[in-house]
């Protein structure tokens, strides 16, 4: 029996490597992914096998007609081979016509469609690929991708609500930074020539500004840029770390107005993925498992992993959500119904539908809130510094005038 080296991640992002004795390069993947690990690369006798890979460049948009599509066609009849070939033929998205191109040609070979989407792992993640192998075992592929298409529809719909609440706030702060930072650099400067050649008595206010002014001005002030951008960077790369990602995360949830509306968003993406995927047919332990790495939040996945390990061990579902206190006790309560009622899945649906409609209101409440505080704070800071250099100008006048 030939004996592979291989590399790739595991469930957890941590890079994994070895060796390991298989007949074949597609029995070791099979034995590899049942152990959560992804391949990138595996050798045997010196040729190097590279696992084919895209780097993004497919949105959720287009996934989301693409599955759509995909339901339509299967429904109708058509063979999966060339409702592949017709979808690929069409995608404007090169990079996302070389991928279906790449899982038809696997389906071709023999391979069942989940495990050729399975090697996208970049568009088609774990959630996607385990769906489509439930459709397959259960013969409701066609089910299985309306369904899935809903679920990436709802899931976009989520993230714009996301980038709703954000891009005002950071825009407005961003248009004020950078017209302090130029009047600063450019305007104060000529003024504290003028008050200088006429010799007129400042006032506080005025000479704070200029002493921003010639310090943004100085070589200081580049290096404050310096050390903010590698602050910025260095935030990157700490939150790619574990630690680093729950800590950010979990100070998220706990900011005023913004966070609230993140445990809402986490709650709506918790139940919609989880009831999807039993809807779907796929094992709870699974399910749950999925939904802990598509949670986006690194505190509500914690959390989600902790109650799977509970009912792996034979306990409900419902006592350790409780426990996690994380999720809201109306989420458990009615979780707790729906496990008692057999109807869970049914349940975590309208659980979502109801966050969802609460995270647009608390989207629109958010906007309405920040809108005045944001006109506020920039004519504040703006006129602040123009009041400041008009005020030497105006006890000059005052005294001319006297």
């Amino acid at each position: 029996m030939p004996v592979y080296s291989y590399s790739g991640v595991n469930r957890g992002g941590t890079a994994v490597s070895g060796e390991r004795q298989a007949a074949s390069k597609a029995e070791l993947q099979t034995l590899l992914r049942r152990e959560n690990i992804t391949i990138n690369k595996m050798k045997e006798k010196g040729r190097e096998f590279a696992m084919p890979t895209f780097g993004g460049g497919v949105s959720s948009k287009e996934l989301a007609v693409f599955t759509r599509q995909f339901s339509v066609m299967i429904d109708a009849g058509l063979p999966l081979v060339q409702c592949l070939e017709i979808l690929a033929g069409q995608q404007e998205n090169k990079t996302f016509e070389k991928i279906l191109t790449g899982v038809r040609s696997a389906v071709e070979s023999g391979q069942t469609l989940s495990s050729a989407m399975r090697q996208y792992a970049k568009v088609f993640d774990p959630l996607y690929v385990n769906m489509v192998e439930a459709g397959e075992t259960g013969g409701i592929l066609d089910t299985i991708l309306q369904r899935l298409s809903a679920y990436i529809e709802k899931n976009v719909k989520l993230k714009r609500a996301v980038q709703s609440a954000l891009i005002y706030p950071v825009a407005v702060l961003f248009i004020a930074f950078s017209v302090i930072i130029l009047l600063l650099w450019k305007v104060v400067p000529i003024f504290a020539t003028l008050f200088a050649g006429l010799g007129a008595e400042l006032p506080l206010p005025t000479r704070v500004v200029i002493g921003l002014s010639n310090f943004i001005g100085s070589i200081y002030g580049l290096v404050i840029v310096v050390v903010f951008a590698g602050a910025v960077v260095a935030l990157k790369f700490w939150y790619e770390t574990p630690t680093g990602r729950l800590a950010l995360d979990s100070l998220q949830l706990k900011l005023p107005l913004l966070g609230m509306l993140l445990r809402k968003i986490g709650v709506a993406r918790f139940t919609r993925t989880l009831g999807t995927l039993i809807s779907s047919g796929v094992p709870i332990l699974e399910g749950l498992d999925i939904t802990a790495r598509t949670a986006g939040n690194a505190v509500i996945e914690q959390a989600i992993q902790k109650t799977r390990k509970a009912v792996e061990a034979g306990r409900n579902l419902v006592d350790p959500l409780k426990e996690t206190n994380v999720f809201p006790s109306m989420v458990t309560q009615m979780i707790g119904v729906g496990e008692q009622t057999g109807a869970m899945d049914a349940m975590l649906q309208k659980i979502a539908d109801f966050y969802e409609d609460e995270v647009d209101a608390a989207v629109k409440d958010l906007l309405t809130a920040l809108e005045p505080l944001m006109i506020v704070f920039l004519g504040g800071v703006v006129g602040g510094v123009v009041i400041s250099m008009y005020m030497p100008l105006f006890s000059m006048v005052a005294k001319l005038a006297g």
